[in-house]
């Protein structure tokens, strides 16, 4: 009888345990933190809050958030989402700001999160080699992008 209450002390004691541990307040500060940060719905990586190469696409009302052009591109394939008929938006580097993603230029050779290597740009600059989004969706569609390491090696040297 007395291995019984011993036994059955422990028990509780470890369901009390478990119970205040999973409700401690470390965890609730971390839920809300999570829930106002965007996070990339294809790689699942959260979008840096200085929005670089990050895009946006607002399709049946909803906003979706990707932290690589990249992203934003594959994610559309996989979702059967035409980009030219959702409105989506791209952050460019040099006015720092979102504007339409066909208003655009592209580079191909930049360190971005994912490593696909497009960044967006409002204004051309002399002496540097643009595409626009068409271009930009059939690369990483046939994996022309710096994350292949073929592509990567011909595009940067090494």
């Amino acid at each position: 009888m007395r291995g019984f209450k011993f036994s059955f002390f422990i028990l509780n004691f470890l369901f009390l345990s478990l119970i205040t541990g999973c409700s401690s307040s470390e965890n609730g500060s971390s839920n809300t933190s999570q829930s106002t940060q965007r996070i990339c719905p294809q790689c699942n990586m959260p979008v840096p809050e200085s929005n670089i190469y990050s895009c946006n696409l607002e399709n049946n009302g909803k906003i979706s958030y990707f932290d690589d052009i990249g992203c934003l591109i594959l994610w559309t394939k996989n979702q059967k989402i035409d980009i030219n008929a959702a409105k989506a938006e791209v952050f460019t580097n040099d006015t720092h700001k979102y504007i339409n993603i066909k208003d655009a230029y592209y580079t191909i050779n930049e360190k971005t999160p994912m490593n696909y290597g497009f960044a967006a740009y409002e204004h051309k600059k002399e002496d540097t080699f643009y595409i626009k989004i068409d271009e930009v969706k059939l690369k990483m569609l046939r994996g022309e992008h710096l994350a292949n390491p073929k592509i990567r090696k011909q595009i940067l040297g090494y």
